[in-house]
């Protein structure tokens, strides 16, 4: 691991896309070992506390390997970097929650709305002016969700809005996170989210405690954490080789990975409302992503002295 040294970006793309692509199979992982224990009765506070606790675990032991000095620990805007740890770990109790009930491929389309929901936050809480275009992919994204989730349909579930939370805790997480960048180092940040996840579910881990009641249970159990520092050690890696806007699309990898994990281990395909619904939110995602990255090669274009504007 990194000591918390700031990294620079190598000009190695295809690597990037090979570890983004590599990061989201881990995180696909995670969501279906969840949603196979939920199933057999693990209550999703359990299962989120050990996503955190071997995440931190693991990062404390690396730390404890070194010759880290744990007051580098201390940084600036301390409480938003808590805030930020305690919105992610909510948005994986309520995904954790959802998928209980709800197919993978649902789940995984509705939180794949979280940069829509990214784009109409940005405005009032990083005032981000967001024009015509971004607007219109909003709503186009909104219909998405509208036609994936189908609220108006007698098999509409509850958990929905739970999936919804989720999403909805994601897009804050992610503001913070940009709010963030440039100010704390991504391993200080790491650290706290394994530590606020541990600590603020391990009573309520208590609590509803289950034990697994095979050795193949516990190995899914005890996987879940370490995958989740895996797959984000791999996300920070790729993006040391390739810069984000390049690998942002990739991450729409994670729906069609979750669709196989469906079929083969739940035996569900999304029905054709979800691979609409997708599809719609995936078009506006990449209308957002695409705008996003014409203004702000402009804003650089600006920012050079001497330099036409385009």
């Amino acid at each position: 691991m990194a000591r918390f040294a700031s990294r620079t970006i190598e000009d190695k793309p295809f690597l990037g896309i090979v570890l983004i692509l590599v990061a989201y199979l881990t995180f696909a992982f995670i969501d279906t070992g969840s949603k196979w224990l939920g199933v057999l009765g693990l209550g999703a506070l359990q299962l989120s506390f050990m996503r955190y606790f071997g995440h931190f675990v693991i990062s404390l032991g690396l730390f404890a390997a070194s010759d880290f000095d744990f007051r580098q620990l201390r940084c600036e805007r301390i409480w938003l970097v808590i805030l930020r740890g305690a919105l992610l770990t909510g948005s994986t109790v309520f995904n954790f929650a959802a998928l209980r009930y709800l197919p993978l491929t649902l789940t995984s389309t509705i939180l794949f709305s979280s940069p829509i929901l990214i784009c109409v936050l940005s405005w009032p809480l990083l005032r981000e002016r967001v024009g015509l275009i971004r607007w219109s992919a909003v709503a186009l994204g909104f219909a998405g969700v509208a036609v994936a989730i189908r609220p108006f349909d007698e098999d509409f579930h509850f958990a929905v809005l739970l999936s919804l939370a989720a999403a909805f805790c994601f897009a804050l997480y992610s503001i913070l996170t940009r709010k963030l960048a440039g100010v704390v180092s991504p391993d200080t940040m790491q650290f706290y989210t394994g530590f606020v996840g541990t600590f603020a579910l391990v009573p309520f881990a208590i609590l509803e405690w289950q034990n697994p009641t095979t050795g193949f249970q516990w190995c899914v159990l005890v996987g879940l954490g370490i995958l989740g520092w895996v797959g984000h050690q791999f996300l920070t890696n790729a993006m040391s080789f390739a810069p984000a806007n390049l690998l942002m699309p990739f991450g729409y990898v994670f729906i069609l990975y979750l669709t196989v994990a469906s079929y083969l281990v739940f035996d569900q395909l999304p029905d054709q409302w979800t691979v609409i619904g997708a599809a719609i939110i995936v078009v506006s995602g990449l209308i957002i992503f695409y705008r996003e990255r014409v203004l702000y090669a402009r804003r650089l274009n600006a920012a050079r002295p001497g330099a036409p504007n385009v």
